[in-house]
């Protein structure tokens, strides 16, 4: 009598077959939303993190227009005329490129022979790591001197550019144009435009290669040339 109450109590070999297989099904519909789970957590890290970069490299750049900045102080002599300021945007089709004198240098060492002047430039270049791929680059030079778009040294801002359009308020005619140069005295010398448009192309990755436009616009405060002497705009 004992042994058949075992035998009842016990499961058969098809029993615990069907467990296993139970188990194990539930086991894969666990692991495969912890999967899913992970790889949505990631994808939207991963936007984040470039929203993050596409945002803070336009906030610099709008940044350091804001000190945007030309002088119409100039030495009499040529030979005598060792710094140059500028305000000059280039029309490259979809990858412009913007040089200009600021006052947003910011001095990293005690007793550095620098001021809060420097020469910058803004454009879109290959990526030496990548052929095939083009990043934004941004130039400083902390002296400005005769040439305003050379020198310096060049930093990688951003990664994965397809382009970079500037366009400018010209306060004058209230007109939006692709170009500007303070450096021809035919274009627009001694004075700044009113406002500047920032768009750049990012490329994304995700699922299939994709182009999205984000911008910014920039209010200038400094719209004539500085001249505590003669010159009155």
């Amino acid at each position: 009598m004992t042994q058949t109450r075992t035998r009842r109590l016990g499961m058969s070999l098809i029993e615990v077959m069907i467990s296993v297989v139970i188990l194990s099904i539930i086991s894969l519909l666990i692991y495969s939303g912890f999967v899913q789970t992970t790889r949505n957590k990631a994808r939207v890290e991963g936007q984040t993190d470039r929203a993050l970069e596409v945002t803070g490299a336009l906030e610099r750049m709008a940044r350091e227009l804001q000190s945007a900045f030309v002088s119409a102080q100039l030495n009499p002599s040529p030979s005598l005329q060792v710094v140059h300021t500028a305000f000059v945007g280039t029309d490259r089709g979809s990858r412009d490129r913007l040089d200009f004198t600021s006052f947003s240098h910011q001095r990293l060492y005690r007793d550095a022979k620098e001021s809060d002047q420097n020469e910058l430039s803004y454009f879109v270049a290959r990526d030496p790591d990548a052929s095939d791929q083009r990043v934004l680059v941004r130039r400083e030079q902390a002296r400005i001197d005769d040439d305003p778009q050379r020198g310096g040294t060049l930093q990688v801002v951003l990664h994965d550019i397809d382009s970079l359009e500037f366009e400018y308020l010209d306060p004058t005619t209230n007109e939006w144009v692709r170009s500007w140069d303070t450096v021809q005295g035919t274009a627009q010398p001694n004075r700044l435009p009113a406002q500047v448009k920032i768009i750049l192309g990012v490329i994304s990755h995700e699922g299939r290669r994709t182009i999205q436009k984000i911008g910014t616009r920039v209010s200038l405060p400094i719209r004539y040339g500085l001249n505590h002497a003669t010159y009155s705009p």
